[in-house]
């Protein structure tokens, strides 16, 4: 394989159960067993914060776990006159006054500081909400594999700067696979802002191509070069391959679909430690994503 510098590859898909995690884990262990040999480092990024589940077959041994903040605004009742400025300059309501007193709905804040800017009395100040952590660590059966996730505190919805946080993690050089959330909200946004390049998951039913229509779109939009992976090629129809081909998208690999594969993803196994010719097929995909991001 050639040897790339600095490359970030994001693994995203229009919709959940499309086979991300499996692209994902299975490329970046594919990856760090053949870059190891020169030098280069890669590193998994598990930014489905929501549902993170690359650690169910890397098995990461865990150094370190650094919770997440986010800046909210407390109010000095003493200070607070009630004039109600605060509430007026928030489109998110996460500030009111009641009874001539403001009161916090740090739920609903988004860290703007314009209720704090625009208070006259100086009443408002920025105290630390806990919303996740990070962790960071090395894959337990490949330990040239850096492992990095995100978990969102349950009862949050403050995801994108989880998936901020995660993403300071990213190495300096290497290779670093990001693991996006499903669809094309703000998190996945998020996820695959400045990256390099995407892999689109999809698979060839009516329901994957739907769903590839919209990251496609997305995808576009943000002007980041991407190709698809075709996962449990084989079922559907040939629909998927009809839009690709109309569109000029590049169809990166096929995984079939192979029950080996559904029973390694059951037991927590890699595809690539059970099946030669999965592994073959990652070596592939590898090789020619390394090509289209070197620099």
């Amino acid at each position: 394989m050639m040897k790339s510098e600095l490359s970030t590859i994001c693994i995203a898909g229009g919709k959940g159960g499309t086979g991300k995690t499996t692209v994902a884990a299975n490329l970046a262990v594919t990856l760090a067993q053949e870059l190891a040999p020169q030098g280069t480092t890669v590193t998994y990024l598990d930014c489905d914060v929501e549902e993170p589940n690359g650690h169910l077959f890397l098995h990461p041994i865990l150094a370190t776990s650094d919770r997440v903040t986010v800046p909210v605004p407390q109010v000095d009742l003493d200070l607070c006159v009630g004039c109600g400025k605060c509430a007026e300059v928030c489109q998110f309501n996460a500030i009111t006054v009641i009874n001539g007193k403001a009161m916090v709905f740090p739920e609903l804040c988004h860290s703007c500081g314009g209720c704090r800017l625009a208070c006259p009395t100086g009443a408002i100040s920025p105290t630390r909400q806990e919303i996740g952590t990070v962790e960071t660590g090395t894959a337990q059966s490949f330990t040239q594999l850096n492992f990095v996730q995100g978990r969102l505190d349950i009862g949050q919805v403050k995801t994108p700067p989880v998936i901020k946080a995660v993403k300071e993690h990213i190495p300096a050089g290497g290779i670093a696979i990001l693991d996006a959330p499903p669809g094309t909200s703000c998190p996945v946004v998020e996820s695959i802002r400045q990256a390099d390049y995407l892999v689109l998951v999809t698979e060839p039913t009516p329901f994957g191509l739907h769903d590839l229509k919209l990251v496609v779109d997305m995808a576009r939009v943000l002007g980041i070069p991407f190709g698809v992976v075709v996962n449990r090629a084989g079922i559907g129809d040939r629909a998927l391959y009809t839009y690709c081909q109309a569109e000029n998208i590049d169809i990166l690999a096929e995984i079939p679909d192979d029950r080996q594969v559904a029973v390694a993803y059951s037991r927590g196994q890699l595809a690539v430690e059970v099946l030669p010719e999965i592994k073959t097929k990652f070596a592939q995909l590898g090789e020619t994503l390394l090509e289209k991001v070197a620099l």
